[in-house]
């Protein structure tokens, strides 16, 4: 069973999925992306796949039984109170895939998603990091990967200025420098939760 559970989270182009890759590369370190799980999830034959197709009706479902995620995305972006029960029904399933995950890895088990403290996971779990940046950064990231500028404008708005994130987390990681930076601070972090980890075993 891991030795910890680390929640990470970080708002767009923040850095997170960076980090992510950067904790995956060092030994002890099981990184599980929650948009992977839910793809698995949406797979035919998933309880993601059986969730959506009692909420929005097998329309949503592919002829394979899998779901449609073009036909998915169009609807979930479009019906609030349709996404807030999409989301209260898939969380779970993330939750508590990442869990028997974690209950077969010896180091730490850490779970990257970008709504970790909106999906509740914030218990389940032995600290969050949280990775910032400030936002002119974020936004100018956010275009250099193809977002329109009005596009990236919109999604940091949705998500706020992080204040929930922060008060959430255990540690912050401010990424506003170069990648070398970053790797140092990541280097830092995988150190501390070694530590941590050594601490709890």
């Amino acid at each position: 069973m891991a030795r910890l559970r680390v929640g990470l989270t970080g708002g767009l182009a923040s850095g997170k999925s960076t980090v992510g890759r950067l904790l995956a590369a060092k030994p002890g370190f099981l990184v599980v992306d929650a948009d992977r799980l839910v793809a698995e999830l949406y797979e035919p034959g998933g309880e993601g796949a059986a969730a959506v197709a009692a909420l929005c009706g097998p329309a949503y479902l592919t002829p394979g039984g899998g779901v449609d995620k073009r036909a998915l995305a169009a609807r979930f972006f479009a019906d609030e109170t349709l996404r807030r029960r999409l989301e209260a029904a898939i969380h779970p399933l993330v939750l508590r895939r990442f869990l028997a995950l974690a209950a077969a890895q010896d180091g730490i088990a850490v779970l990257e998603a970008t709504r970790l403290v909106e999906a509740g996971y914030r218990d389940q779990l032995d600290l969050v990091v949280t990775v910032e940046a400030p936002e002119p950064l974020r936004l100018a990231r956010a275009v250099a990967r193809g977002l329109s500028e009005a596009d990236a404008r919109a999604r940091l708005s949705a998500q706020g200025d992080g204040a929930d994130r922060r008060a959430a987390s255990d540690l912050v990681l401010e990424n506003d420098a170069d990648l070398a930076h970053l790797e140092a601070l990541v280097d830092t972090l995988a150190g501390e939760l070694l530590a941590r980890a050594g601490r709890s075993a």
